[in-house]
């Protein structure tokens, strides 16, 4: 396979991907170091007239030196992409370590949002208001130690600008102010967000979470919410003051650091001695590309999904499931379905992302995994599945849909249906209706 390179970089896979840019893992072939690096195509980015956009995420990242927050190293353009440097996190979104543990220990969750804190405190210092803070911008590194990342929604207002005027965020985390569209300061609003998060830690879902808008715009405006009777009396205390909806009473990120479960085993965080940060390699990119071009040497640009072999597909199968031998006292056939396809990986991919956000739920696509969260059927449970395409022959595809969170009966309903709307993409064996296939396939 040939290797593709940009200036000093080796690219290797793709590890994460977004509506304008692409997420890969590359190697410093100088100093064997192991990066992410975001590549964005040029002419997508002028055509949507996203230039200043892209240059101020890029610019605070660059400004914003802690570490609880994701390293930006450089910024690199070729005549057709833009390739932004990234420190590579390996711990993965904090996200799924709630999806997958369900709620953390209050000890756990009170160090992600210490660390949480120290590093909005620290982009607040620098005049930077991230709005858009949740578990899915918040990576874990080695360590553990939390990253935050995904500055794309950013705020960096001019001197003398008190007040923010763009609605943006996740509806879920969004403070009632912001949604107000009257003005707001955008210290206070991340606060709210930061309240969300540590609830969303020690529960294992969120305490504003309604598929109809309106309804959760009303309770997130009046702060409609109860703690479960597990969470510790302090960090109870602690919540409601910051999820106050009225900004001007909200406790700030100084009263939080006094507070006493705040304050418990806390450690501040030591930050390294001032660095002198340069923006010359991002204005060369986008103000004068000619004369800073790299080297780009073709390759794979996309290595598809994952490829099973004959091995992987005989632990599927249904006589010779291994599973079974590590994963006692589960019944894996409540939980885990698959089908097969003939169409391409991709056209597979957006076909599910289009059925299950049209199924009214929220989807988050890595690579060639999608991640499906919301309501049950019922309205009263919450379910989240794990989608990933396979390569298993030469036009053939599939797609194994794996259970995270929810009541096993809902998520056998959620793939019946999810599959009957994908009747186009569903290979079918010769005389099987639709039907009959999708459930054999659920039996398997």
């Amino acid at each position: 396979m040939v290797v593709r390179k940009v200036g000093k970089y080796e690219i290797g896979r793709t590890i994460g991907e977004g509506t304008f840019a692409k997420v890969k893992f590359a190697q410093n072939t100088e100093t064997g170091e192991s990066v992410a690096m975001k590549v964005l195509d040029r002419n997508t980015i002028i055509k949507h007239k996203m230039i200043d956009q892209i240059k101020r995420e890029i610019s605070i990242m660059k400004l914003v030196r802690h570490p609880y927050v994701v390293r930006l190293h450089e910024v690199l353009a070729s005549r057709t992409k833009i390739y932004i440097i990234l420190e590579f996190i390996t711990g993965g979104e904090l996200f799924d370590k709630i999806v997958h543990q369900g709620r953390l220990s209050e000890t756990e969750s009170r160090r992600y949002f210490q660390q949480l804190i120290d590093g909005v405190d620290y982009c607040h210092s620098k005049g930077v208001y991230h709005r858009d803070l949740k578990p899915e911008n918040l990576l874990l590194d080695s360590q553990g130690n939390l990253k935050i990342s995904d500055f794309g929604l950013s705020a960096l207002p001019a001197q003398g600008v008190s007040l923010l005027h763009t609605t943006c965020g996740t509806p879920n985390y969004v403070a009632p102010e912001v949604l107000s569209h009257k003005g707001y300061n955008g210290a206070v609003a991340d606060v709210w967000s930061c309240g969300v998060i540590l609830y969303v830690l020690l529960a294992g879902y969120l305490p504003f979470d309604e598929v109809d808008l309106t309804t959760l715009y009303s309770k997130i405006e009046k702060a409609e919410f109860s703690c479960p009777s597990w969470f510790p009396v302090g960090a109870k205390s602690l919540i409601h003051r910051i999820l106050d909806p009225n900004p001007e009473t909200r406790i700030c990120i100084e009263e939080i650091r006094r507070d006493e479960w705040f304050r418990k085993g806390y450690v501040p965080v030591r930050l390294v001695e001032y660095e002198d940060v340069n923006l010359d390699d991002v204005y060369a990119v986008f103000d004068d590309p000619e004369e800073h071009r790299v080297n780009e040497q073709p390759g794979n640009d996309d290595i598809g999904p994952l490829i099973l072999n004959a091995f992987d597909l005989i632990i599927l199968s249904q006589g010779l499931n291994l599973s079974a031998l590590f994963n006692r006292g589960q019944d894996s056939a409540k939980h885990q379905t698959r089908f097969i396809s003939k169409k391409p990986a991709k056209v597979v991919l957006s076909s599910m992302e289009v059925v299950a956000q049209s199924m009214g739920f929220k989807t988050h696509i890595r690579n060639y995994k999608m991640r499906v969260e919301g309501l049950s059927a019922n309205k009263t449970t919450h379910i989240s599945v794990i989608l990933e395409v396979f390569g298993i022959a030469p036009s053939f595809f599939m797609v194994d849909i794996q259970k995270v969170a929810g009541d096993a009966v809902e998520f056998l309903k959620f793939y019946n249906n999810f599959c009957s709307k994908l009747e186009d993409i569903i290979w079918k064996p010769p005389n099987e209706t639709s039907k009959s296939w999708i459930t054999k396939m659920t039996k398997r």
